[in-house]
Formats: structure tokens, sequence, C-alpha cells
């Protein structure tokens, strides 16, 4: 995670950091997640720039993965406009995944850090207006997401218009599921990098 989600409540963001982080963890264990890391940017205020590519090729070349899963980053999304966290997030992320392969960008990370450039084959953009591809889900794994997104109980309690999980999340994974033929599906677009 980019930022801790700090400004997404009315409690003071050193109070509310702490609480996101831990809700975070709780949901990540929810669908086998071992691996959480929260980068610490401000929320609220994330700027796209080179500090965010860089913390972002910097992960990347530390994980080595295959391919990188990042947010929808349309300016229209999820039913309105998005939020400028996330508009800005999914730039940094399409650029710092592909600056990590770049041996000549962020030098840094090599000769200060002693991580190699790495180039991961692709980005999925997950929820796209116009998905290309589609990883079937079973019962399981939506309860596991419902669980997931039910672990943020601070959040939700904050978000009042906030969707309930246990008809959201199912929802999404129906839509996903028509474009691919199945019951449930988790919907990208899909770049080769």
């Amino acid at each position: 995670l980019l930022t801790a989600g700090e400004a997404g409540m009315a409690e003071p963001p050193e109070v509310v950091a702490p609480l996101r982080a831990i809700e975070q963890r709780k949901a990540c264990a929810a669908v086998g997640v071992t691996d959480l890391r929260i980068l610490g940017h401000p929320d609220g205020m994330l700027e796209y720039g080179l500090a965010l590519r860089r913390d972002v090729a910097r992960v990347v070349r530390q994980v080595r993965p295959d391919a990188v899963v990042t947010a929808n980053f349309d300016v229209e999304a999820y039913g309105g406009f998005n939020q400028a966290d996330h508009r800005a997030a999914g730039l940094a992320v399409v650029d710092g995944v592909r600056d990590a392969a770049n041996p000549w960008v962020f030098r840094e990370l090599a000769e200060d850090e002693g991580l190699a450039a790495w180039h991961a084959g692709g980005l999925l953009v997950a929820n796209p207006a116009q998905p290309t591809h589609a990883v079937t889900v079973d019962e399981e794994a939506v309860r596991a997401a419902v669980a997931s997104l039910n672990s943020h109980e601070a959040y939700l309690r904050h978000v009042a218009d906030h969707p309930r999980p246990e008809e959201m999340i199912p929802e999404i994974l129906r839509a996903g599921g028509a474009a691919a033929g199945t019951e449930y599906a988790a919907a990208f677009r899909y770049y080769g990098l």
C-alpha cells in the first residue's frame, strides 16, 4: 500500500494510521496474503512523481513479480469519479513497474541498495471498464474476499454509505463471471510489458 489510509476517517491521522494498518493485516490474512508493505506516503495527498515511482520500483525489484496488479485509476471508476489518490497511485504503478526494469532509472536502487533491475512480464488493472482477462474464482474465494473487506471494521463504520461487503463483493465478481462465462471471476485489463 502506498499510504496507510490515515486520512479516510474523522479521527486524527496519527490515531487512524495504526488502526488502519491493523485492519489491513487482518484483511490480508483473510485472503492468505503474508507480505504487506505500507510505504507511508500521505493519504489524501498522494502525489505522482519521482519519489512515488522510485518507491514502486524499489518494491518491484525486491519482490521480483511475474506480474503486478493495480486498482483502476481511470478518472471515472466504481460508479463515479475516482479518488485522486487512486489515480496518482495507478500512474505511479504503471511507470514504477516499467522503471524497475530499466537499470538506468533510479540507479541508486542498484548502487546503494543492491536491487538489480527487474522486468515484470505484465500489468493487470483490476475492475476496468473494458476487461481483457478474467480469473475464475469459487465460492470459497468470494467468502474470503468478503471477510477481507469486513476486516476493515472501523473504516466501514465510518463510511456510512459504503455498500455492504456481502452484497458488493459478489456483485463485482458476478459481473466478472458474466464476462468470463462463469459464476464468479475477477476481471482485469492486461498489459504485456
